[in-house]
């Protein structure tokens, strides 16, 4: 539910943080904001920010490194048109702030000046998805090496075949306060953490030594207190159990077939193959393989994709984005049919459109864009097992490494991380070296059996888009997909 209630401790916050120290208040931002409206501009807004994180990081039984840092600042952006000027400052300073202002006002030093009033200051509604808690505060640094010891020692303890583990452990406190133009003030308290595990297992095959990498973890926006014994054990077992399956893979083979996705993390393939086409700066150029595609059969039936930033707790969730709207719960493919792309104020405004919260910025020194939250396609009602079943001869991908993806061709290129070859419905051995490559939209024509066992990935996800980071989550039930081409060793 979207309340304005938990926006007001949010802007308390992000005041005494971010406001009080430098001897601001709502009138001096009004006062910027009126700096940049003097010249007509369509858009402009202030976006202040405080980050404190730290880190933690064990490889060879010892913590070798740690690091803790404090950044903030404040960026103030215009938008005419298509045009979009940019400042930003470190100096959180009533001085500083009115320069970047008066920058950012050249945008639209050819429009006559004129006598603007920012409208009365309203509070914008936003959701309670997260707790507005410090992560960094909720253990001490005794607790927290003593909790990557525990990641090692239980790594080791898998399987002799473990010869190396690294372990990390990160942690954000975030604090962001948007003033707009139109009177709009939001803010919001984000929390991330998260715990990653990387184990080499070693073996003699053949009279060679063979090692392998197997990767675990996950996260998202709570305390350090959920990385307890049995989720430990989960993260150790993920990395270990890759490690370990692939020393005894064998080449992958090449060709077109059929090909099963697993659940959950492999949907990374869908948010880069589908998702970054679907979001609206790509769309209004032009340039998205889905570009003019409302209404239109994008997919096969039973294949419904959502943009989702209203899940409790997920890495990729926003109570509001950075441009103060309230994230939400987006339909962009329904039953095949292309519905909507994601949009931020600026594309929305040129398409005609309303913004869909998922306006994004990696900090105050980037600009917003159109950026995913959580992406993920519904479930059907298929049982994963019969889905495995059907293969005559094909490849089981249950897991992914990274890919590239040309957004213009919706081409792309990925490579499975855990793979296995199966025929007549049985899985008989793991491969290694199986890349998969194809095209998004038609790839989506080709999903022939949609599993019933959607899940979301662990809260790992790190999204890039034109130099910039955010935190996303990704989701999938199993699929199989005809037709696709997979680039083997064997």
């Amino acid at each position: 539910m979207i309340s304005r209630e938990p926006t007001l401790a949010r802007i308390a916050t992000a005041q005494q943080l971010l406001l009080d120290p430098f001897g601001l208040t709502p009138a001096h931002l009004q006062r910027a904001l009126s700096e940049i409206t003097a010249h007509k501009v369509d858009d402009a807004d202030l976006y202040f920010q405080y980050t404190r994180s730290e880190g933690w990081s064990l490889e060879e039984g010892i913590v070798k490194t740690g690091s803790f840092s404090i950044d903030q600042g404040v960026g103030v952006r215009a938008v005419s048109g298509e045009k979009t000027a940019f400042a930003y400052s470190d100096d959180i300073s009533e001085a500083s702030l009115l320069d970047a202002a008066r920058t950012v006002r050249a945008i639209s030093s050819a429009a006559q000046n004129k006598r603007a009033k920012v409208p009365v200051q309203k509070v914008a509604g936003s959701r309670s998805l997260y707790d507005g808690l410090d992560p960094i505060a909720t253990l001490d640094s005794t607790a927290k090496v003593q909790l990557l010891e525990q990641v090692e020692q239980r790594a080791r303890a898998k399987d002799p075949r473990v010869v190396q583990v690294m372990a990390g452990l990160a942690s954000e406190y975030d604090v962001v306060l948007v003033a707009r133009a139109d009177g709009t003030l939001a803010a919001d308290v984000r929390p991330l953490v998260r715990l990653s595990v990387t184990v080499i297992a070693e073996a003699k095959v053949g009279g060679t030594v063979r090692r392998e990498v197997g990767s675990g973890g996950g996260g998202g926006r709570f305390g350090l207190a959920y990385f307890d014994s049995g989720r430990i054990d989960e993260y150790v077992d993920q990395a270990v159990n890759a490690a370990l399956t692939n020393l005894e893979a064998r080449p992958a083979p090449a060709g077109e077939m059929t090909v099963v996705l697993g659940a959950g993390w492999p949907g990374i393939l869908l948010h880069e193959a589908i998702g970054h086409g679907l979001e609206g700066d790509f769309n209004r150029k032009g340039s998205s393989a889905f570009s003019g595609r409302i209404g239109q059969r994008v997919a096969a039936k039973g294949v419904t994709v959502l943009d989702d930033g209203t899940i409790a707790d997920r890495r990729g969730s926003l109570n509001v984005d950075d441009e103060g709207n309230a994230s939400q719960r987006n339909v962009l493919i329904e039953d095949g049919i292309l519905k909507g792309y994601i949009q931020d104020a600026m594309n929305a405004r040129l398409m005609g459109v309303k913004p869909t919260g998922n306006g994004r910025r990696e900090s105050y020194a980037h600009i917003p864009m159109p950026r995913m939250t959580n992406t993920y396609m519904l479930g059907g009602d298929k049982e994963p097992g019969e889905i495995i079943a059907s293969i005559k001869k094909g490849l089981y991908a249950s897991n992914f490494g990274g890919g590239q993806v040309d957004i213009t061709s919706g081409k792309f290129v990925f490579s499975a991380s855990e793979a296995f070859w199966v025929e007549n419905g049985k899985i008989l051995y793991p491969v290694k070296g199986a890349t998969l490559v194809g095209n998004g939209p038609d790839a989506l024509t080709r999903v022939k059996m949609i599993g019933n066992d959607m899940k979301l990935d662990s809260g790992v996800g790190t999204c890039g888009k034109e130099g910039q980071s955010v935190p996303v989550g990704v989701g999938q039930p199993t699929l199989r997909i005809d037709g696709l081409t997979v680039g083997g060793t064997a």
